[in-house]
């Protein structure tokens, strides 16, 4: 029987946050569902997902956390697959990396899971919406679900915050965590938190975020862990916009910093695609709600190749119907990952609710 471990952390006994290339058992998928968060009635991201799960399946099993009212709709659209599941679980939406648990192992291969506190990316006053009390519960129930042991973490933090090694370094990102700070800790202070509920012997601390990303610049979509020793930068060769010098600050970090191990980190760039802005269409579309973020036509989009899937044997990377540069990141994430399929799938339906494919998806490792 799952149970909560109290009284110690998970660096004190012995477990650490795995690298994503390391094998799964399977991942949890989120479903969207909320009108006033998703566009066009949620239809369009649904249909997003559906790819994003056919894409995963071939290669582990897949866990699709779908609420009640919703499951019927949900089981219906997604096709059926000996490799996949809907599951009913009550959340307030679908951002499975952000409200999941983060698993970790230990070097007999068992697994638990942290769960971080959460409040909808700001809390009563900066929040994208309320409440958010079902998405706090979702780790805790995952956990059970699996019979793993969990950590009830003393921080807010989201999933899509933070990128491990599996070697003791984890990435994070300042805009993240320090200037938007929920937690209203000293960055030493947090990162000693990070290290003791990580199993991490290092952090290494991004300036920033991909400009316009909605939930304050979270490291899974600037910068990424392919191997140890080895990470993906978000980049931007355009002058003109405002990731041209927030990603050369990354880069400049980056060249600078030595990971736990004291290796030097090799950067590989991945180009971001030209500005994306939300149309007319689009926002008329959303379902007003007063206690949820809204848009106007023309607001930009954060939007990111780094936030992708990487699972057993396949790499599923969003694309934004962008000519120039859709097609070059798949190159990219083809010549990172080289043993593994890579798969691109039209995701701008899911970036608009506020994040994309990794936001979606939280792997857990195999045991052993």
């Amino acid at each position: 029987m799952a149970c909560t471990i109290k009284g110690s952390t998970p660096k004190q006994d012995g477990f650490y946050f795995p690298g994503e290339w390391e094998l799964q058992a399977k991942c949890w998928v989120g479903w969207p569902f909320r009108t006033d968060v998703w566009p066009g009635g949620a239809k369009p991201a649904q249909k997003a997902m559906v790819d994003v799960i056919a894409a995963i399946a071939p290669f582990e099993e897949v866990n699709v956390c779908v609420p009640r009212e919703h499951y019927k709709a949900a089981r219906s659209a997604i096709p059926e697959h000996p490799n996949v599941k809907v599951i009913e679980l009550s959340c307030d939406d679908g951002w499975l990396r952000d409200i999941g648990p983060t698993f970790l192992k230990n070097a007999a291969g068992e697994v638990r899971g942290v769960d971080w506190r959460f409040q909808a990316w700001g809390g009563l006053e900066e929040g994208f919406y309320f409440p958010w009390d079902q998405d706090d519960l979702a780790a805790r129930k995952i956990c059970e679900l699996e019979n793993v042991d969990r950590y009830r973490a003393p921080i807010i933090l989201e999933g899509g915050a933070i990128f491990g090694d599996g070697e003791g370094t984890v990435l994070v990102t300042e805009s993240s965590e320090l200037v938007h700070n929920q937690n209203k800790m000293s960055k030493a202070e947090l990162e000693e938190v990070l290290k003791e509920y990580l199993g991490a012997e290092k952090v290494i601390w991004l300036k920033n975020g991909v400009a316009y990303d909605s939930v304050w610049g979270h490291v899974d979509l600037v910068c990424s862990f392919t191997r140890p020793g080895e990470v993906l930068l978000a980049w931007s060769d355009n002058k003109d916009d405002e990731n041209y010098e927030l990603m050369r600050d990354n880069y400049e970090i980056l060249c600078n910093e030595v990971d736990a191990q004291g290796r030097s980190l090799k950067v590989t760039k991945l180009h971001l695609p030209d500005p994306l802005y939300f149309t007319t269409e689009e926002v008329a579309s959303f379902d007003a709600v007063e206690d949820t973020t809204c848009y106007e036509a023309g607001d930009r989009i954060g939007a990111s190749y780094i936030n992708y899937f990487l699972g057993n044997g396949c790499v599923v990377v969003p694309q934004f119907g962008d000519e120039r540069f859709d097609a070059r990141a798949l190159e990219t994430f083809r010549e990172v990952f080289p043993e593994r399929e890579v798969v691109g799938v039209q995701a701008r339906a899911i970036l608009m609710g506020g994040g994309c494919i990794h936001c979606m998806t939280q792997q857990q490792p195999a045991v052993g």
